[in-house]
């Protein structure tokens, strides 16, 4: 079985999912291969809103005993450096990257302090967005994070599809017709979802880079995706590309 191979029986496990509980345990048993077994997944619909309403917008949740209750007491959402990343960048990132990139605020420091308490020590986000417009934060931490970068291309995508499964479960996730892809929209989507990159895509395909740019481009939109992985993810749900 290949990479890509075991990647899409953990999505169809993932598909198989009748509970939010059911997609959370599926998820972690893929993720804590990468030293993640503990996972926060919540809807955030404008900037903070689940910080006074924590029960309300979460979606899934494993985080050890105790850290939740602190996290809500102090209210850490203000100063979470996981947070305030997704708020500006919707790519995939780590904690780390995070941290480094608040490391000027004491209070952030606080948080990432805290956490380790509670050998939350590193871990993975991944923002995304509903049709609605609203954030979808999924963060995995765990008392070490290592992956190549082929790994985390497919954390990110087995992440998104379990997000957009629990949305369905949900009923955050309402029924649409699939969108129309054009031959080389899906093309793209495809050689995307094993990892190629744009410059990839566009020598297998005989394109310029730029074009096939514009195509994943296209396809996010038509998806309404908040980045490539949410886009792939997607059009795998939704039949699309196999």
């Amino acid at each position: 079985m290949t990479g890509f191979d075991d990647t899409l029986q953990v999505i169809g496990d993932i598909q198989s999912s009748a509970s939010l509980e059911q997609v959370c345990g599926n998820l972690l048993v893929y993720t804590s291969r990468l030293g993640l077994d503990h996972v926060m997944a919540g809807i955030v619909p404008d900037e903070f809103a689940f910080a006074s309403r924590p029960a309300a917008t979460i979606l899934f949740a494993k985080w050890p005993q105790g850290w939740m209750d602190r996290y809500i007491k102090k209210n850490y959402v203000l100063d979470d450096p996981v947070v305030l990343q997704a708020l500006i960048d919707t790519s995939p990132f780590s904690w780390t990257d995070a941290a480094s990139r608040f490391a000027h605020s004491n209070s952030s420091g606080r948080v990432i302090g805290d956490a380790t308490e509670f050998r939350l020590c590193d871990g993975f986000a991944l923002p995304l967005s509903t049709l609605e417009g609203a954030m979808i934060l999924v963060s995995l931490g765990g008392e070490g994070f290592a992956a190549s970068p082929k790994e985390r291309g497919a954390l990110a995508l087995v992440t998104a599809y379990a997000a957009g499964r629990a949305l369905q479960i949900y009923g955050a996730a309402p029924r649409r017709e699939p969108p129309r892809l054009t031959g080389r929209e899906a093309e793209c989507l495809r050689w995307a979802a094993v990892g190629k990159s744009e410059w990839e895509i566009s020598q297998i395909l005989g394109i310029s880079e730029h074009t096939a740019e514009r195509h994943l481009l296209n396809a996010k939109l038509r998806l309404g995706a908040a980045n490539r992985v949410q886009a792939v993810a997607e059009a795998i749900r939704l039949g699309l590309i196999a």
